[in-house]
């Protein structure tokens, strides 16, 4: 399936994306297709992209849509799911785990609130399977201030910035004190408008040296 094209010939309910995200979805989440994934996706809209992600990872997917808004109840099918909560709830956010089990992808495409944004991934990353990702998006809301947004204040963007300094904590000869996400984070990529977390176990890590030392 050609998740691009799957959009631009969308034949169900309403969706909106930057173009420049498909690339992007295909390169975390092919791996996942045609398994036994739970999806959770912040954010529901017109329901259209609850279509696309089950279509898209297939039959054995689990998609869950959760959304502030109780009209999106109406694009609950029985697989996609809907439910309906605020993102920042963590009553309402274990409930979700509780019904539905261990989410793999998280995508947060929700309010784009900083203090949104932030707490659900405070308390939802730990939660991923172990290999799991966690794709956030638009966030260039994190510069506008109509979003709690700007260059010194504490956005998206700038709370990931943090992050790269903690996957490398380790290294830092006592400077910077390691986290959950230096334990559990196997890489954090950035893309325009996007950030993408991959989880994965810390190992031990080593330099080694071969060849000739001539």
């Amino acid at each position: 399936m050609n998740l691009y094209q799957y959009f631009l010939d969308n034949p169900g309910f309403g969706m909106y994306k930057w173009e420049h995200y498909f690339p992007i979805y295909e390169r975390h989440f092919d791996c996942w297709r045609n398994k036994s994934v739970t999806v959770i996706e912040i954010g529901v809209f017109k329901g259209g992209s609850l279509e696309l992600w089950s279509k898209y990872f297939g039959p054995h997917a689990r998609v869950i849509g959760i959304d502030i808004n109780p009209d999106c109840v109406k694009y609950d099918k029985n697989n996609p799911y809907v439910r309906i909560g605020d993102q920042q709830d963590t009553n309402f956010l274990n409930s979700i785990i509780g019904e539905f089990g261990t989410p793999d992808i998280i995508i947060d495409d929700g309010s784009h609130k900083m203090s949104d944004v932030v707490n659900t991934f405070n308390f939802l990353y730990p939660q991923l399977s172990k290999n799991g990702v966690y794709l956030i998006e638009d966030v260039h809301t994190s510069y506008w201030p109509e979003f709690d947004g700007g260059l010194h204040y504490e956005t998206t963007i700038n709370r990931s910035k943090n992050h790269i300094d903690e996957l490398n904590a380790y290294h830092s000869r006592g400077l910077i004190n390691p986290t959950i996400v230096t334990n559990i984070t196997n890489s954090i990529t950035y893309y325009d408008s996007v950030i993408v977390y991959e989880r994965g176990l810390s190992l031990t890590k080593k330099s080694t040296f071969t060849g000739s030392n001539d």
